[in-house]
């Protein structure tokens, strides 16, 4: 039996991009969730005030949650080894900056606790974290 040659038409010469689209999206969705964590996984509701400056530069910062726990960048420090372990990352305590995150809700107390045990191990440049006021909330002040 004769074998019929017939022409085979066009070659497959396009990649497929659905799949690479598809991977990309679940990429995209991935990321956009997981950036705001990505600031501090401490959860904190900071002060509001008019004057804010952006932090540009890693530092060392200290967080005060709700539950008046007291974290060393992002890792949980008891409050009196706070200065010594403080004073181990900075390189020059009465100059390098020390930011306190501190939520809003938490007792003035225990902010100057934390800023009485950096003072005490020579810290002296000491600021606060806080966000800009938006134009709903400055209606309320």
């Amino acid at each position: 039996m004769p074998q019929v040659m017939r022409p085979t038409g066009s070659s497959l010469s396009e990649i497929n991009m659905v799949p690479f689209i598809d991977v990309m999206l679940v990429l995209l969705v991935i990321f956009m969730i997981t950036a705001p964590m990505l600031q501090s996984g401490i959860k904190v509701d900071l002060p509001k005030t008019k004057t804010v400056k952006q932090i540009k530069q890693a530092r060392v910062i200290i967080t005060i949650d709700k539950a008046q726990r007291v974290y060393l960048n992002d890792k949980p420090v008891n409050i009196h080894l706070l200065g010594p372990e403080v004073k181990a990352k900075v390189t020059d305590p009465a100059h390098q900056p020390v930011y306190i995150r501190c939520d809003e809700g938490v007792p003035f107390g225990s902010f100057a606790t934390v800023a009485d045990e950096l003072q005490e191990s020579g810290i002296r440049n000491i600021s606060v974290v806080t966000v800009p006021i938006t134009e709903k909330a400055r209606a309320r002040y």
